[in-house]
């Protein structure tokens, strides 16, 4: 680092002081925390976003947003040139750069970790940082800190693309970085594009009996309500109308969007008993999530619930219809294709739905709770499609599968375009096109999910019969350390402390359908319990049971 390099970041760092008493961790939502005390957080991970670019040689992203937690919350996570978050080779480098207690001690850790990781801090490079941020009143200030970090390295500029999703910047992010124009305007006319093609798609221009194109969309007061209003007006065929839009009175999320949705099973604010029977969905606060629901006759505000483990399995059964459709063309074809089709879930996914997946002869695999193992267990796959029940969740398709799909379309064009394997090759090249691969995405899910069902003609209500959920119940128990729980087996299994595990087999074996794990939270020193059952109450005492387990084995503590 030369001397021009190193005042400069003196000189600036010195500008946003660290908040005295706050310690920060780097985990898959970046960092997290009442925006009062982020400024100095953020004007550091400008830093990180900086040298990330130098490093890559790649376009970086860093995105200002706290997704579904409460409006004066802030937060701030880095996208990797893939449009996925950042290695986590990164995230010690990031906590200790969000920690440093002065601005020698931060000029010390980017020298010592430049020199390690090789990246020449004298200016003899250039890269690009693509910044946004969504409607959080605190965005504005953040963001600015951000350009401030990013502005500390000589020959960085950060790239301000305004007010988006956070979906919307990872996929820019990644087209970018694939050498392709990426502006907003690119990504709706992509969505919009795509969306047409499966939409017209219908098989055998079959009449729709079950199928309406009445939608109403909550749009968590957040920024993925503003941007849907905008792609609507590309859209034809479906009439949607958008609530809690963020233009109004309401407060972004509180009493709205897909995590209060999913979590409280009650409708949210502006629904009601006049939307009875209307397919509804619903976005979180920076339109990364989306669940489902109706609105039930005599409510009492209650909904039916049809959530990210409901929309991975109608995403599967409509490409494994398509693989099925294209592995029956000619046996003349010159190019032979067995693509492999895999579908990734966590132990928190219902019992039922994985059941019901692996009854369709689907290969289902499970890895630890989180987004980052999810995405890179679903890469491994020809087509690996991940869902949270949150609603989080996406569809990957391999740069391989795409290579062969393209020739094997063109193909099947020249012998006859209306032929069935051809449109289902176009519709498979189609959805690569509309779903989003960097990051699961509230609009381009909606649009898929609504091309499907008009494909195949289902009502929600159908969609939602494909399987009934198991009751459930989480739980959590307050521990001295988390830490003395560790667990294998994609989280389904303890190894430590011994005996616990034996003890929670013992305990869900007098459950029909039964079904109990434990896990130490990444965030607070509590256990989380999970339980299934075939009953509401048998789920209530099989959780509640397994919670006086942790407290007798680990300590004092309480569960709620």
């Amino acid at each position: 680092m030369n001397e021009k390099q190193r005042g400069l970041l003196l000189r600036e760092s010195d500008r946003f002081p660290p908040p005295q008493g706050v310690r920060l961790s780097y985990g898959t939502a970046g960092f997290r925390e009442d925006a009062s005390v982020l400024l100095s957080t953020v004007y550091r991970v400008g830093i990180l976003a900086a040298l990330r670019a130098l490093k890559t040689g790649r376009v970086i992203g860093l995105m200002i947003t706290a997704s579904h937690n409460k409006v004066s919350d802030n937060g701030v996570k880095v996208a990797d040139p893939s449009g996925g978050m950042l290695t986590q080779e990164w995230e010690p480098f990031a906590n200790a750069l969000a920690n440093a207690p002065s601005s020698q001690d931060l000029v010390r850790l980017i020298n010592e970790f430049a020199e390690k990781e090789n990246i020449l801090l004298d200016g003899s490079k250039s890269a690009h940082v693509l910044v946004a941020r969504d409607t959080r009143p605190s965005g504005e200030v953040l963001l600015d800190a951000a350009k401030h970090g990013i502005g500390s390295i000589i020959w960085v500029d950060a790239r301000d693309m305004g007010i988006l999703t956070t979906p919307q910047l990872h996929w820019m992010v990644r087209i970018q970085n694939k050498g392709l124009r990426g502006s907003e305007l690119d990504y709706f006319y992509e969505l919009s594009e795509s969306f047409r093609c499966l939409f017209n798609s219908n098989p055998n221009n079959s009449k729709l009996n079950d199928w309406d194109n009445q939608l109403v969309v909550d749009g968590a007061n957040g920024v993925g309500g503003q941007k849907l209003e905008l792609l609507k007006e590309k859209l034809n065929g479906l009439a949607i109308e958008i609530r809690n839009s963020g233009k109004g009175e309401g407060v972004l999320n509180e009493g709205v969007g897909a995590d209060f949705v999913q979590k409280e099973k009650i409708v949210p604010c502006s629904f009601g008993s006049q939307d009875v029977g209307i397919r509804c969905a619903s976005f979180d606060g920076d339109a990364d999530r989306l669940v489902y629901f109706t609105v039930p006759s005599e409510s009492r505000n209650r909904i039916n619930l049809v959530d990210g483990d409901k929309i991975l399995s109608l995403f599967a059964i409509f490409i494994k219809e398509q693989l099925t459709i294209l592995a029956a063309r000619s046996k003349t074809s010159k190019i032979a294709f067995q693509p492999r089709l895999g579908v990734v879930q966590t132990a928190y996914a219902n019992g039922a739905s994985t059941r019901y997946l692996k009854e369709l002869g689907l290969e289902v695999e499970f890895t630890p709770t989180g987004v980052k193992y999810l995405h890179e267990k679903a890469a491994e796959y020809d087509i690996g499609i991940y869902f949270e029940a949150n609603g989080h969740g996406t569809i990957l398709f391999s740069d391989y599968f795409l290579t062969v799909l393209q020739p094997i379309y063109w193909e099947l064009s020249d012998i006859s375009a209306d032929s069935e394997p051809c449109k289902a090759a176009l519709r498979l090249l189609a959805v690569s096109q509309l779903i989003n691969q960097a990051v699961g995405d509230a609009l381009s899910g909606l649009l898929l999910v609504e091309a499907i069902l008009r494909h195949k003609n289902w009502s929600i209500h159908k969609w939602s019969e494909l399987y009934q959920d198991l009751p459930s119940r989480q739980l959590k128990v307050k521990v001295v350390d988390r830490t003395a729980v560790e667990t294998n087996n994609a989280e389904t299994e303890v190894v430590k402390p011994p005996g616990i595990q034996e003890a929670i087999n013992l305990e869900t074996a007098k459950y029909p359908e039964g079904r109990c794990f434990i896990r130490p939270s990444g965030t607070e020193d509590v256990i989380r319990v999970y339980a299934e059952a075939s009953t509401q109450e048998a789920a209530d005492d099989l959780a509640t049971s397994v919670a006086k387990l942790v407290d007798q084995f680990l300590g004092a503590g309480s569960s709620k």
